[in-house]
């Protein structure tokens, strides 16, 4: 069978929304904002993630974080990788919790220990709320420089396929044009951060959600074709298809052979385009997607793990048991009980 092209609106295309699925169930939550207020020279470093985590949001397996320069240029640099310039506008994102320095040149290090650094972000949650917190670096002597840092918590196991396809620091120019809708939510979040409105919390708290939404779209539409990622898989148009039906019926009784028949494509063509760009073979996707709902189930309340083993599609609790303990490590039963710990 020939590869064909997608027909718009058939079922499983990119309207299916494989992105929302995933953010849904990775539970994206937002931790904070503060400022770094700076004057050359001047150098703010950042542990690693697990590092932050107990302090930030203790809660969420994972944190990201990302920074907006609002005013002149800096350097952002993750540990072992060469530095990244960013000018006015631009954010940088770190998703792997890799410990990284922002700074006014290249290759700077920090005089602070990380129990220095870790008492600071302790203050900066006791303060952030009614007033941004508000770190001062530099000698005070050079020109100043405004970076917004945000943090935002979600699950990184068992299975989050846009984190694990990320790069180590993504970096992404200033918002351009009149109606950028990036441009649009930075400002929001700016101006709750600088008035005392009720409900200020949360809507800061959705605010960074959407921030980080808008920043992978913006990803998903100026990463290069020819990227070998998840993210490269929705914009494809049989991979992007295939997805989408993978998350429109995850308890589906899939093959491969029946994938390709939905769409259009011989088997080989789907397997091989597949495996290309997400990483892993269709099945093996499925199957870990499959987890990831099921520890997002588990998660969320006392539903029986017999249940959440037919609602991923196993016919059997042992078999679905197996399958879990062997991508997660545990059983789901302690999954459960290790998440509701730390809730």
């Amino acid at each position: 069978m020939a590869d064909a092209s997608p027909t718009p609106g058939a079922e499983g295309d990119r309207g299916s929304d494989v992105l929302s699925d995933v953010l849904r169930a990775v539970r994206l939550t937002s931790a904070l904002f503060f400022y770094v207020e700076a004057s050359s020279p001047w150098v703010a470093e950042a542990p690693r993630a697990d590092v932050m985590l107990p302090i930030l949001l203790p809660q969420a397996q994972h944190i990201v974080s990302y920074h907006l320069l609002l005013d002149g240029d800096c350097y952002c640099q993750i540990e072992g990788s060469p530095p990244v310039l960013l000018r006015a506008g631009d954010i940088a994102v770190i998703p792997h919790g890799d410990r990284y320095a922002m700074s006014s040149r290249p290759g700077m290090l920090g005089t602070y220990s990380q129990a220095e650094i870790c008492s600071w972000l302790e203050q900066a949650v006791a303060r952030a709320m009614p007033d941004p917190f508000v770190f001062v670096e530099g000698g005070g002597q050079g020109e100043s420089r405004r970076v917004l840092c945000g943090f935002l918590g979600c699950d990184a196991l068992p299975f989050n396929p846009v984190l694990a396809h990320l790069p180590a620091l993504l970096h992404l120019r200033a918002p351009r044009g009149h109606d950028d809708r990036l441009e649009r939510l930075i400002a929001i979040a700016q101006s709750e951060l600088q008035e005392r409105r009720p409900g200020k919390e949360c809507v800061l708290s959705r605010i960074g959600e959407l921030m980080f939404v808008e920043v992978l779209r913006r990803y998903l539409t100026t990463a290069p074709g020819e990227s070998q990622t998840w993210l490269a898989g929705l914009r494809d148009p049989l991979v992007g298809r295939a997805l989408g039906l993978l998350h429109q019926h995850p308890a589906q009784a899939w093959t491969v052979d029946e994938l390709a028949r939905r769409i259009s494509v011989s088997r080989s063509v789907l397997a091989e385009r597949f495996s290309s760009l997400v990483g892993r073979p269709p099945m093996q996707y499925l199957a870990q997607w499959r987890m990831q709902l099921a520890a997002a189930r588990l998660a969320d309340g006392q539903v029986k793990v017999s249940a959440v083993a037919l609602e991923v599609g196993y016919d059997s609790e042992a078999a679905f048991s197996r399958a879990f303990k062997a991508l997660v490590g545990v059983p789901p039963a302690t999954w459960r009980a290790q998440r509701a710990a730390r809730s």
